[in-house]
């Protein structure tokens, strides 16, 4: 008992301090209790096969998901016409909708989905994130407050009164938790948290200065775009049923010479697999055999196009761009993109053209402009001779650009091309997202589906894989921040050892035969208290399972109703706000808020003591003594 106390105590000091990681501090912790053998190593790596942590992970896929095919943007977007530009609006939006959803799905979940919309909408609105991402976690636990199935120690109280009934421990007059009556409660502590979160997070949680600011030698895509003019007279023309370029390839054509036109991509649909992929990008290869349906997107004169067109018996989709005026066709960077490169002094490319360079051939990019002082190539560029400190703009694969870096002696890549792939939402796969994040929710929510939540969440991840919502599986395991997963599974075997060693019952034994005899007020403020402080060194869930037993016995003891304790342990285990481990959506948000130990003190900490106190008081009126 005394090494499991010590060990709790430095690690909640090393939280507090900051100066050592977090998921560091929870793996030593572990390793400690290992070596003290208060757990046995089966004990000890329970927490990362736990439930919970397997959701967390599948859950992080999920959001990735939704935020790479731009899903999360959009609803963000709809929810900021709602706010507009006032940030208490968006606030005030960001803990109703979130309560709304936390009260029918797992509070996990909540946050999860719910996580990178937030970011979206306070890049959107130039707000910071960190005024609303712990609101949004805490939001979510009051929401659970609301329904029987919000959160699991409201399922726990309903199954310790139901089997203490069954066992004529309590009176049969004694009203059944049923699936609402918690409503009352969770709109109380809604409106509490409301009231004190708007202050505390505009005093506590000031923004930080973004780290992902770094401004690199490159430039964003659109930046790109418009400096080199890529979409000024960009057309789409598509190969009709009977059209003379069926089954030639671009060479066949010859569209550059004969019609001074640059064919800059190509999309071809992939019939039947439309689930899986809706569309697919290439470059126009030289030796590319040309089908029906293929969507040419070509840059050059809108009368040399329409030339073109009616030569091959094609159809303009911008039909309605007149002579002399730009198209407002836009390029996508779903498959392939472009990025810059520098010619070093040293390099064997000066003074060889673009063509003897074979950009096309070693590589499989194009050349699609030079950038020289502050002149700019765009035409005839296959003929254009090449020197140092030339800047080429490249458009190709995005793994074919990123294998540009290999060839360090000749150039240098500028910027991050595969970072800025990941920047590319994938919005044609929105509708996909959004109708695998639906049904996920459908599977936790409806009780007659026959699937557990851990298995919905981890069926919904590998969707997003599947149909390419996410990249890939490489991108997937990139969604996922191992810091708050390792740091989750890791603290959660602390409840273990408190509960195998005696801690947790001692103290809250202590503190209840202390108060008990003093009223039912101090009785029930004696029982929210311990359960508050349990939960937050221990999950709220085994607080809730530890503290349940004892206060159904207090109440019996000096002859109340149990209803105001069950429910004082289920808030007080619900509403740990002060650390970031005590809860999953606690720790969801930590490393996306870059929060630390100290922040959720700050801010949890007072707002926590504050509804302990109101709910002291509030309970015996929804529930009498």
């Amino acid at each position: 008992m005394i090494a499991t106390l010590i060990i709790l105590l430095i690690s909640a000091a090393l939280f507090v301090s900051a100066k050592v990681r977090s998921d560091l501090v929870a793996i030593c912790s572990l390793l400690a209790l290992l070596l003290c053998q208060v757990l046995t190593p089966t004990e000890a790596l329970a927490g990362f096969s736990n439930n919970t942590v397997i959701m967390m992970v599948g859950l992080f896929i999920v959001g990735g998901g939704i935020f790479q095919t731009g899903l999360a943007k959009m609803i963000g977007g709809k929810v900021i016409k709602m706010a507009g530009t006032s940030e208490t609006r968006l606030f005030l939006l960001v803990m109703l909708v979130t309560s709304f959803i936390g009260a029918f799905v797992s509070n996990t979940g909540t946050v999860a989905l719910m996580l990178p919309i937030v970011v979206s909408m306070a890049a959107y609105a130039s707000a910071s994130s960190r005024r609303l991402l712990m609101p949004l976690a805490f939001a979510s636990s009051m929401g659970g407050m609301m329904t029987l199935i919000g959160t699991p120690p409201n399922i726990i109280i309903q199954e310790t009164l139901a089997k203490a009934k069954l066992d004529s421990i309590v009176p049969a007059s004694i009203p059944d938790i049923s699936f609402f009556t918690f409503l009352p409660v969770g709109l109380i502590t809604l409106s509490v948290g409301i009231i004190v979160l708007m202050p505390l997070t505009k005093i506590f949680l000031s923004s930080k200065n973004n780290v992902n600011g770094d401004k690199s030698a490159g430039k964003s895509l659109n930046e790109l775009v418009k400096e080199y003019g890529l979409s000024d007279n960009l057309f789409r023309v598509v190969l009709k049923e009977q059209s003379l370029a069926i089954g030639k390839t671009i060479i066949d054509l010859d569209i550059y010479k004969q019609y001074g036109l640059n064919v800059m991509e190509l999309r071809r649909s992939n019939g039947n697999k439309r689930m899986v992929r809706t569309i697919n990008q290439q470059l126009a290869s030289p030796s590319l055999v040309l089908k029906q349906g293929d969507i040419l997107y070509i840059s050059g004169d809108i009368a040399k196009v329409k030339n073109f067109v009616e030569d091959y018996g094609l159809k303009l989709f911008d039909n309605d761009a007149k002579d002399g005026n730009l198209s407002n066709t836009s390029l996508d960077f779903y498959d392939i993109g472009i990025a810059e490169i520098l010619i070093m002094p040293s390099s064997s490319m000066i003074n060889r053209s673009v063509a003897q360079a074979g950009f096309r051939s070693k590589f499989s990019v194009n050349v699609l402009g030079i950038r020289r002082g502050k002149e700019y190539c765009l035409e005839n560029l296959a003929n254009e001779k090449m020197h140092g400190g030339d800047v080429l703009l490249v458009q190709g694969a995005w793994s074919d650009i990123a294998r540009l870096r290999n060839e360090s002696d000749n150039w240098v890549v500028l910027g991050e091309p595969l970072q800025e792939a990941a920047k590319v939402t994938l919005d044609y796969k929105a509708p996909v997202a959004a109708a695998i994040m639906v049904a996920m929710i459908v599977m936790m929510v409806v009780d007659s589906i026959p699937v557990a939540p851990v298995t919905s969440v981890l069926l919904a991840a590998i969707l997003m894989v599947l149909t390419g919502c996410v990249r890939s599986v490489e991108a997937a395991y990139k969604t996922i921040n191992w810091q708050t997963i390792v740091l989750f599974a890791a603290m959660l075997p602390m409840s273990t050892a408190l509960e195998k060693t005696g801690v947790s019952n001692l103290i809250a034994n202590y503190i209840v035969t202390t108060f008990g005899t003093s009223g039912p007020y101090m009785a029930l403020a004696a029982v929210y208290c311990a359960t508050s402080l349990m939960t937050i060194f221990i999950s709220n869930t085994v607080t809730a399972v530890l503290m349940a037993p004892i206060a159904l016995q207090c109440a019996i003891g000096i002859g109340v109703s149990p209803l105001p304790f069950l429910f004082a342990v289920t808030v007080a285990a619900s509403m740990c706000f002060a650390s970031p481990f005590s809860t999953p959506p606690n720790a969801l948000v930590m490393p996306a808020g870059q929060y630390s130990f100290m922040d959720f003190v700050k801010v949890g900490l007072p707002l926590q003591v504050l509804m302990g106190i109101i709910m002291v008081f509030t309970l015996p009126l929804l529930f009498p003594f």
